[in-house]
């Protein structure tokens, strides 16, 4: 922890550095594959819609049940004549869903699911479930994210400038498409969990960003005033000062949906643990990502196509090719090498050949 700390504390002041916006192009094809992949799992397998938005009829059996899971859902399906899903639960109980059950239809499947499975139909728990509560949830959350999102780029474009919003709203777009692309590939279902969960790591990915963009607004004023970095170069900086910080606060914060989603949801066996869970993990860990491979290389594209940044870059490339005529060959690790790197961030030694010839006579060495 100690040498963590350490880098970090490198990484802060400028000492060491990782090159992210000189690898741009690297992570935009990355995220492109990531992104194909989960359109084409969300094209091809669609999402697994849970009862809450289909309508339908919920079962749940006493604790300790023998039944397979394999078992209960054959006697769902030659009850009703539809696919049925079925969870085992924690305390051994079968949670059994059918959609598109009516209420005469629904008594008639529990009528016959308890004979099934050798129970008394008063122990056979039914709860009915409509098709317009679920829809109206889903137009209530579209209609919040798109809120969010207007919200989210009026601020950003006040706060610090249109591009930083532009960018933010992008990795936003890129985290919910990533997230949703998951649970179609992997067949979980949607729930209103699962819509509490997409809603609430649209924040957290946006926090992670906005540290960057303030240290990067931060270090950027006047920039034109000065010929020592470009503005890609300082928001390089910019992403390795906040680096550590943004890694320990993803961490801490998936540790505990980890928790829920493996040993809640995996070994104990509650279900809906899964719904808000994954949707939690996938979005944190996707936007930490997108906020230092997508959110500021972007911003740094954007700002590098202005004409006052192209004529800073071009005084900078021409300032650094100067010095390196002038100071001879550029040695690895040497002190001129430090002026001509873009991405070196780290203190600078006054070369000792510039302090050469000082106080004599012009042309007179000895």
């Amino acid at each position: 922890m100690s040498k963590l700390g350490s880098i970090g504390a490198r990484l802060h002041r400028g000492e060491i550095s990782y090159d992210f916006i000189g690898k741009r192009k690297i992570w935009y094809g990355v995220s492109i594959l990531i992104t194909i992949t989960a359109i084409l799992g969300l094209a091809v397998r669609g999402l697994n819609m849970s009862i809450d938005f289909q309508g339908g009829a919920v079962f749940t059996t006493p604790t300790n049940m023998s039944t397979s899971i394999a078992q209960a859902e054959s006697y769902a399906k030659d009850a009703s004549g539809h696919e049925a899903v079925v969870q085992k639960l924690g305390n051994g109980s079968l949670r059994i869903q059918v959609a598109g059950l009516d209420t005469a239809k629904s008594d008639q499947v529990k009528e016959s699911l308890a004979k099934d499975l050798k129970l008394n139909p008063e122990k056979l728990a039914a709860d009915l479930v409509g098709p317009s509560w679920g829809q109206e949830i889903a137009n209530k959350a579209w209609e919040g994210l798109a809120i969010f999102m207007v919200l989210v780029v009026i601020y950003l474009a006040i706060a610090f400038e249109w591009r930083m919003a532009v960018a933010a709203l992008v990795a936003l777009i890129h985290d919910i498409t990533i997230t949703t692309g998951i649970y179609a590939l992997v067949g979980f279902e949607v729930s209103p969990g699962t819509i509490i969960g997409l809603l609430t790591i649209l924040g957290y990915s946006l926090y992670d960003t906005v540290v960057v963009f303030d240290s990067l607004k931060e270090q950027t004023k006047d920039i034109t005033k000065q010929t020592r970095f470009t503005y890609s170069e300082i928001a390089n900086r910019s992403i390795n000062g906040t680096l550590v910080r943004s890694i320990n606060t993803t961490v801490v914060a998936l540790l505990p949906v980890a928790g829920l989603l493996f040993i809640g949801g995996g070994f104990l066996g509650a279900g809906d643990l899964n719904d808000i869970s994954l949707s939690l993990f996938v979005g944190l860990a996707a936007g930490a990502y997108s906020s230092i491979f997508i959110a500021t290389p972007l911003v740094a594209d954007l700002k590098e196509r202005e004409p006052a940044m192209k004529a800073l870059t071009k005084r900078i490339m021409a300032k650094r090719a100067q010095a390196a005529s002038e100071d001879g060959p550029v040695t690895a690790g040497g002190d001129d090498a430090e002026d001509a790197a873009p991405a070196v961030v780290g203190p600078r030694n006054q070369p000792s050949s510039r302090g050469r010839g000082r106080g004599r006579q012009a042309g007179k060495r000895r």
